[in-house]
């Protein structure tokens, strides 16, 4: 009876979190980014859906894996009036953001105990500054939203055989996804590292569900051609870039103001918060559990490692942060959409770091008690830091709360266009109309071809 109290409870908690989560992510887009369809969303996601249809598309690659839950969300879309394609995605793309915000924060908790700490951990994918810019309110990115969940995942220590199933349906929505969920994958020996052998056999629905998934999305790699090309980044482009775009986008909105003081007052900028927060994920590696531990050193490594492996993949990523024009370029442009996810996950593994230096620490099995809990001094010391990395990750969330830059804050709106070419229509049902998505680029056209059937049908 009491499990099943708490069981009911958790649940309807993480049902209100998601809600409030998804509310403050349709806030942070603004009006006029919700309603305005993004690239992919309305040039590939749309298209194929109208050529293959709601189960044929699901699971048809796209740039060289697959994307179910962008094919998914489009799919509810066409259930709805066209003209509402735009604020439908952006509605469940809020959705999906605020889900992983309460799995997370479910998830979490036998590592962080503290149900405030864990909160601000969980809400990071939708408070991080720079994730309104590219990231948040579409389908087509919300393959990054799955790195932030699948270490807390790959990693549970579930109770229950329910608590397994739906463990394994997240992790299925992961990892086909997104395929770089594989880098990853070794955290589950975390969850198998337990006893009785009953309580280990757990992690079998979620360890068959993410082989499978991800073995589907190697398939597909190996068996499908890329339209992009690779890039070859230097090590000091990589790292130069680092600094200058997830680093500075996990703290400012507009992180080019970053790249701008660099140029300007020397590299001091960006060295001292690099050295802040090498200093704060080691000590927090010193006194946290074994799971902390290895939690921080995931979503610290795969931090650098999703972007290194970005700039490895697409050329269009690089921009050239080691010469001059590249920085002239990155004083004056919003950030590549490689960095947010980057972003997100620094920004998890400090919040992460500080909840292990703030919350109680684990004492050895053999009963010796570690140095930093016999000495009162470095208790304070620790707290201190921990706190002050958590009123700099509020700082940054809330001075950024606000509808700011995006890529589609401009438009261009998706119902205006459709209800201004209605008439044409109506005047030939068998004919299509064009519009126009985000970005406005140079090299490339977002467009949809909207078949007049669905303009008109029912009217």
């Amino acid at each position: 009876m009491e499990r099943a109290q708490k069981t009911l409870t958790t649940a309807v908690g993480a049902v209100v979190l998601a809600v409030i989560a998804t509310a403050f992510t349709w806030y942070r887009l603004g009006p006029t980014t919700r309603a305005t369809v993004w690239a992919e969303d309305g040039d590939v996601f749309f298209s194929e859906h109208l050529q293959y249809g709601s189960v044929g598309s699901l699971l048809h690659p796209y740039a060289g894996y697959v994307h179910l839950l962008p094919r998914l969300v489009a799919d509810l879309a066409f259930h709805r009036p066209i003209e509402q394609y735009a604020v439908t995605v952006a509605g469940a793309s809020c959705v999906v953001a605020g889900i992983v915000v309460a799995a997370v924060f479910v998830l979490s908790a036998d590592v962080v105990r503290a149900w405030p700490l864990r909160l601000l951990l969980a809400a990071v994918p939708v408070i991080v500054p720079i994730a309104p810019i590219e990231v948040l309110g579409n389908a087509a990115n919300l393959h990054w939203l799955m790195l932030l969940l699948v270490p807390w995942v790959f990693t549970a220590h579930v109770k229950t055989w329910w608590g397994s199933a739906a463990v394994a349906v997240l992790a299925l929505f992961a990892v086909l996804t997104e395929p770089q969920t594989l880098l990853f994958v070794p955290l589950l020996a975390v969850a198998w590292w337990r006893r009785p052998l009953r309580d280990a056999l757990r992690a079998l629905p979620v360890t068959l569900v993410t082989l499978g998934g991800l073995g589907l999305q190697v398939w597909t790699a190996l068996t499908t051609v890329r339209p992009t090309s690779a890039g070859d980044p230097s090590v000091a482009e990589l790292v130069k870039g680092y600094l200058l775009e997830p680093l500075a986008g996990a703290w400012i909105r507009d992180s080019f103001m970053v790249t701008r003081a660099v140029v300007a007052h020397g590299s001091f900028v960006v060295v001292v918060p690099v050295v802040a927060i090498a200093v704060l994920l080691v000590a927090a590696l010193v006194v946290g559990s074994w799971r902390g531990r290895i939690q921080v050193v995931a979503l610290a490594i795969g931090s650098i490692g999703i972007w290194t492996a970005a700039l490895q993949a697409n050329s269009s990523g690089n921009r050239g942060w080691d010469e001059p024009a590249g920085l002239l370029q990155a004083m004056t442009t919003v950030p590549t959409r490689y960095a947010a996810p980057s972003a997100m996950l620094l920004t998890a593994a400090v919040v992460l770091a500080a909840a292990l230096l703030i919350g109680p620490r684990p004492t050895r099995r053999s009963g010796r008690v570690p140095l930093v809990d016999r000495s009162r001094a470095l208790r304070v010391v620790a707290a201190v830091a921990g706190w002050g990395a958590v009123v700099v990750v509020v700082a940054a969330a809330v001075g950024s709360v606000t509808p700011g830059l995006s890529q589609r804050q401009d438009g261009p709106a998706w119902r205006p266009q459709v209800e201004a070419q209605t008439a044409l229509c109506r005047a030939d049902p068998s004919a299509s109309i064009v519009v126009h998505n985000a970005p406005h680029a140079i090299d490339k056209v977002w467009d949809t071809a909207v078949p007049c059937r669905l303009v008109v049908g029912g009217r």
